[in-house]
């Protein structure tokens, strides 16, 4: 094992945001790899710091719920926006990972998948400024699926050059760094974007934010391919569906990695429930009845984004120095924390529901989500790419990406309770399901030791 070597500024850096010292040692990475760690290091970070600026000025949340309204798209576009980001990400990565593993070097799959991202967010802003009504509905659609497959092949791609290149004991803390620059970035954007004149509903104010956001992955994508990265081992020629359904296997015979996908399903709780915070602020502040209510709720979404902003700004970084130690444990205690929130807005509901009114209720609890899901992310992405290496890892990285993507689509069909037990119902549900997965987490191996 090889000391961490790299320029001097890179290190220096790259020390500041580790505390590693020269006499720390790399773990699970080639020798010839250990020697640039630290502007490899750099390299990564900068480029997820890129794409993560791009994706808050392209957040299907805000950005491009605000979009399909302004140019008058249909309304089942906004219901599809979501899912289709998330899943169509991730159902893929099967077949996705069965193309990547055959590529010694990995690191430009990401530079090609950031590329098409690129153009997809592009076209939606082109789409902005020249399409209205179900034109603009279905254009977003299809620009949104072509951008969720691209970044399905940087998921993939990412997490095993993050293998390949940075040590065993670093990986937790570049993802806790690039969680809290997301937060950073995603409270700067809430100030911008959802100001009183910041125009967000002119469509060609949107277009001119998202054609911006698209250079921010071009130059992710340049950034990335800087990267030093070895050659690693390739493997499962042949045709990539077959090949593909064959690393499903490895749900039925590897009962670790079995677990561990249970529970990050279960995990799923901290993704599913922020809708429902939204949605139930937005409820309480147009259920005022009085003039400006509009208003009131547009103030109340740029209190919600700056909440996820500081949520991950404020636990990225420790998330991912904890994940270092135990990212199993990151899970757990973030599943707990997902689960408290949720409980606690149900109880409120029931026992003071004119707490739930307030300014700072609602926004508070979701900020403690915001900082569960933040650990969420971390834990799970260390977990993963910790627990297998080579190929192994790819498969790993794939088979659970497109298993959670189909349960995140069946999942999403908790919505329909609604009616019968409210939004604060279903928080409360979902927070059962934490419940269950901190319990399941707790069953899982370490994999950092």
């Amino acid at each position: 094992m090889a000391a961490v070597h790299g320029p001097r500024l890179a290190a220096d850096i790259y020390e500041k945001l580790t505390d590693e010292e020269d006499a720390r040692v790399c773990r699970d990475i080639p020798e010839s790899a250990c020697r640039v760690v630290p502007g490899n290091f750099l390299r990564v970070l900068v480029s997820y710091c890129c794409t993560k600026l791009g994706d808050a000025l392209a957040s299907p949340k805000t950005v491009l719920a605000w979009l399909v309204t302004a140019v008058g798209a249909p309304g089942f576009v906004l219901g599809l926006l979501v899912p289709i980001r998330e899943s169509g990400s991730l159902i893929p990565q099967l077949l996705i990972g069965a193309a990547i593993r055959r590529l010694p070097v990995r690191k430009w799959a990401w530079v090609a998948g950031s590329l098409v991202q690129a153009l997809a967010i592009a076209g939606l802003g082109l789409a902005a400024m020249t399409l209205s009504g179900a034109a603009a509905g279905w254009a977003v659609i299809a620009l949104v699926g072509a951008f969720s497959l691209a970044r399905g092949v940087c998921s993939v791609a990412a997490k095993d050059v993050l293998g390949k290149t940075i040590p065993k004991t670093r990986r937790g803390q570049l993802n806790g760094w690039s969680a809290g620059a997301a937060g950073l970035i995603s409270v700067v954007v809430a100030l911008v974007v959802l100001t009183p004149d910041a125009g967000v509903s002119d469509p060609y104010r949107l277009g001119s934010l998202l054609i911006a956001g698209a250079a921010l992955w071009v130059m992710a994508a340049l950034v990335y391919s800087g990267i030093r990265e070895v050659a690693g081992e390739t493997g499962g020629g042949g045709n990539a569906v077959r090949v593909a359904l064959g690393r499903l296997a490895i749900l039925r015979d590897d009962a670790t990695f079995r677990r561990f996908v249970v529970t990050r399903a279960l995990l799923m709780c901290s993704a599913l429930s922020a809708p429902f915070y939204v949605a139930l602020a937005h409820g309480l502040s147009m259920d005022s009845g009085a003039a400006g209510a509009s208003g009131r709720g547009i103030a109340a979404l740029g209190l919600f984004v700056v909440a996820d902003g500081l949520g991950n700004l404020v636990s990225g970084p420790v998330w991912g120095r904890l994940a270092d130690r135990s990212s199993r444990q990151v899970m757990v205690r973030a599943a707990l924390v997902a689960a408290a929130s949720g409980i606690t807005v149900f109880a409120v509901q029931l026992c003071w529901p004119a707490l739930l009114g307030s300014v700072w209720f609602l926004p508070g609890a979701y900020f403690l989500l915001c900082v569960a899901h933040s650990g969420v992310r971390v834990g799970r992405k260390t977990y993963v790419v910790d627990l297998g290496s080579g190929n192994r890892r790819t498969d790993y990285v794939a088979v659970s990406n497109s298993t959670i993507g189909v349960l995140l689509l069946l999942a999403g069909s908790v919505g329909a309770l609604v009616p019968l037990i409210g939004h604060a119902g279903v928080l409360g549900l979902l927070a059962l399901l934490g419940l269950a997965g901190a319990a399941l987490g707790r069953t899982l191996p370490e994999v950092q030791r």
